[in-house]
């Protein structure tokens, strides 16, 4: 019978597993935070001077549109604003295609070790979220294409994919999408694009003007604006115009608008973070590799570090975390449970992980 004595979630919702963010550390304790995927260098000045800015005019309500914004974003990469809506976050846009498209009895496909968020948003609608194993830790096309049924509606894609750090080349993407039906929406979280450096790697924007039936989302969170929440996707016309019918009316605060255009705009900053990134990721692959740890190729501003054992995994934590370094765990939210997810920090904390790291490895 059901309890009329509170209000009740409608069915599923309470099924649902909460998302869990990384570790940030004893609460007083002094430590360097390597759990989250931000940015070492912390964010663009000109971000932080036009942030600070709007602290002047905290009294109006922001353009609903992130007009500013999605210009800023048009004239950086080449769009046409009008094919631009913004959120607060990647998370909100990616909240609101579920619930456009998804409902009871559909299904959204996703590779086993994609985000995480993609089973709640899933959940959330009544849907039923699909999860198809990789190869080698990497999506895998073939399966994904063999795991498409009457009943599938969306296909989530983190490209380059979190936690692991692989990639899909541009040409595998569009294998994948001239599989699928055209009732089938295929969203790429390019989320990471800003730290790629692989010659075949696309964002997916230009995939996303040829068809009808792709959209691209982007986040600022790994640049540097983490605590703005901005969000940005690209889609076709019909997708912009369903996602502007629900959001909400002012769903990017002012000085997240500010701080997005200039963080777009500030192309050498941009630059800056990727080549540190670049560096410290070949680095930190390199001090890692050997018989007892593995470490997956990474395209991200993080690597994946796989352990002999979870014991193994979880020692390696624990050392770190005495140490002052925090990594993320990995073994609840994604079922890796010999891995480690290390961000790409600055010089002194990647040469102290690799320390840290390597002495186990050979006591053991």
């Amino acid at each position: 019978m059901t309890d009329r004595k509170r209000p009740q979630p409608q069915p599923g919702i309470l099924d649902i597993a909460p998302y869990l963010p990384g570790k940030s550390g004893k609460p007083g304790a002094h430590s360097i935070k390597l759990s989250a995927n931000e940015s070492p260098l912390g964010a663009s000045p000109k971000a932080i001077a036009a942030f600070a800015a709007a602290a002047e005019h905290l009294e109006i309500y922001p353009e609903g549109s992130s007009r500013l914004l999605r210009e800023a974003l048009g004239e950086v990469h080449g769009i046409d604003p009008a094919s631009i809506v913004c959120g607060n976050g990647s998370d909100d846009l990616l909240h609101l295609l579920a619930q456009i498209y998804l409902g009871e009895g559909d299904d959204a496909l996703m590779n086993c070790y994609g985000f995480s968020v993609y089973p709640i948003i899933t959940k959330a609608t009544g849907a039923n979220i699909v999860m198809v194993e990789e190869t080698e830790y990497r999506a895998d096309v073939d399966a994904l294409l063999a795991s498409v049924t009457e009943r599938t509606r969306v296909i989530w894609l983190a490209n380059p994919n979190n936690p692991t750090g692989t990639y899909l080349s541009d040409a595998e993407v569009r294998r994948l999408h001239a599989g699928l039906r055209p009732d089938i929406l295929l969203v790429i979280d390019s989320a990471y694009a800003e730290y790629v450096t692989a010659a075949d790697y696309s964002t997916g924007i230009d995939l996303v003007r040829e068809t009808d039936n792709v959209v691209m989302v982007r986040t600022f969170s790994k640049m540097g604006l983490a605590a703005a929440r901005i969000g940005w996707m690209v889609g076709p016309g019909h997708v912009i115009d369903a996602i502007h019918r629900i959001r909400g009316p002012f769903n990017v605060n002012l000085p997240a608008q500010l701080a997005g255009a200039a963080a777009t705009r500030d192309v050498a900053f941009t630059e800056s973070l990727r080549q540190h990134n670049a560096h410290w990721r070949e680095w930190l692959t390199a001090e890692l590799a050997g018989n007892r740890m593995r470490v997956l190729p990474s395209q991200a501003n993080f690597v994946m570090v796989l352990f002999e054992t979870p014991e193994d995994a979880a020692r390696a934590f624990s050392t770190l975390a005495e140490a002052g370094y925090i990594v993320r765990e990995i073994g609840v939210s994604y079922g890796i449970e010999n891995g480690l997810r290390i961000s790409i920090g600055s010089e002194d904390a990647m040469r102290a992980v690799a320390g840290i790291l390597t002495s186990m490895d050979k006591v053991q």
